[in-house]
């Protein structure tokens, strides 16, 4: 198999919320949108975040398209995650965990965007 393209879709209630939250605070562009659908693309990540508006006809099955979030995180592993915690906590984001450092070297803090997905930066110390 040889793979092209990575994505992750998640199932919020409002669409240009979140995707304005991954915009500002974690520099992701916009690559598509229309009504309930938004598709963002990320210079460095090599990963595309779909936000669609829970209750989309279009997706597939049904019987999951539920909120998205529960037992989720989506995590990026940056160079300085000091400044860019400061940075996002300065801009006013929810604060879910301020930075801590594992045992097992890995330092990481946490921010809720406003359909409550939780984006977490790890940085390995």
């Amino acid at each position: 198999m040889h793979i092209t393209g990575t994505a992750l879709s998640l199932n919020v209630a409002d669409t240009a919320a979140s995707a304005e939250f991954a915009k500002a605070q974690f520099g992701f562009t916009e690559a598509m949108s229309d009504d309930g659908f938004v598709s963002l693309q990320h210079p460095s990540a090599g990963l595309n975040i779909v936000f669609l508006r829970t209750g989309l006809d279009t997706f597939k099955p049904a019987t999951i398209a539920g909120p998205a979030g529960q037992g989720m995180l989506i995590a990026f592993v940056v160079d300085d995650l000091d400044t860019e915690y400061a940075r996002i906590a300065a801009a006013g984001a929810t604060v879910i965990t301020a930075p801590e450092t594992e045992p097992w070297g890995e330092r990481y803090c946490q921010f809720a965007d406003p359909n409550g997905i939780v984006w977490q930066l790890v940085q390995w110390v």
